[in-house]
């Protein structure tokens, strides 16, 4: 089966990002989001919202079947 990465529809708080990659490597995407805001806030706000961003744009939507 070939696995792909996509936001996620269903369980998606601001742009799915988290949920998508939850659901790609079979994790909870709440410790996902807590990783995030602890990341978001290491390296002072910018990099880390940049980055989101930038993931937001790159990472596919799920092609409706």
């Amino acid at each position: 089966m070939d696995k792909k990465l996509y936001l996620s529809d269903t369980d998606k708080k601001l742009g799915g990002i988290c949920g998508g990659l939850g659901e790609y490597f079979s994790v909870d995407p709440t410790l996902l989001r807590l990783l995030l805001v602890i990341l978001v806030v290491a390296t002072g706000f910018v990099p880390g919202i940049i980055g989101y961003l930038i993931a937001w744009a790159v990472i596919p939507k799920k092609p409706k079947i």
